[in-house]
């Protein structure tokens, strides 16, 4: 299974988001009002209401950080960026194993991501579990680190034992549906700028990039 680890903001903008997100303690609601039928049977955690002035401007900071990410633009190719939530979980909260709804009221899910806000020192449990194959991968990152990957994966957040684990997670809507395809173009596109980085332009590299803008139009929708 593929996904994408990366900073996105610095630990103490992180530390000034949870402080800023959790200083008006009314709006957050319990968070089995946005799950589906299946999910709200293991979704035990509280969410910012959307439509608080405090869950606005910061859901449209977040989506503005992850469009303008080379890196994440490279990886996600992304249309949109929707449901963006801010969620917490306290002691004995979590979210048991789910998979995310193709098509939301929002749009297509292709792929999910969580920004980790708290620091992993501050709370006990609360990984993210995506499942594979094999195994369940168990992801905590250092706050203002984001983690992307298939909203086609089944995955779970463990119960918090220690602390309060503040996130935002969200949904991108990609130009590429296919996961496969979507990493075809990414490791091509990688491996162009990284030849174009270290020994400059050429014609043999306007050859790879006009094949990567092709492949682009046949493929995305």
């Amino acid at each position: 299974m593929d996904y994408l680890v990366h900073t996105l903001l610095q630990p103490s903008k992180g530390k000034h988001l949870v402080e800023t997100l959790t200083k008006d303690r009314s709006s957050w609601e319990n968070g089995k009002r946005t799950a589906g039928e299946q999910a709200s049977k293991v979704k035990n955690n509280l969410q910012l209401n959307k439509k608080s002035s405090t869950a606005v401007e910061n859901s449209n900071y977040v989506s503005s950080l992850i469009t303008t990410d080379a890196l994440i633009k490279s990886y996600c190719l992304p249309k949109s960026i929707h449901g963006v939530t801010f969620s917490m979980a306290s002691a004995g909260q979590g979210y048991g194993m789910h998979i995310d709804n193709a098509y939301m009221s929002s749009g297509r899910s292709d792929l999910s991501f969580t920004l980790f806000l708290s620091d992993s020192t501050e709370y006990d449990g609360g990984e993210l579990c995506i499942q594979t194959m094999q195994e369940a991968k168990e992801i905590k990152l250092s706050a203002g680190q984001i983690v992307i990957y298939p909203s086609t994966s089944l995955h779970s957040v463990k119960k918090v034992t220690r602390g309060e684990r503040v996130v935002c997670i969200g949904w991108i809507q990609s130009y590429i549906a296919s996961n496969e395809d979507r990493n075809l173009l990414f490791t091509i596109d990688a491996g162009a700028k990284a030849l174009l980085a270290e020994h400059g332009r050429s014609s043999e590299l306007d050859l790879i990039f006009q094949s990567y803008n092709n492949l682009l139009r046949r493929l995305g929708d």
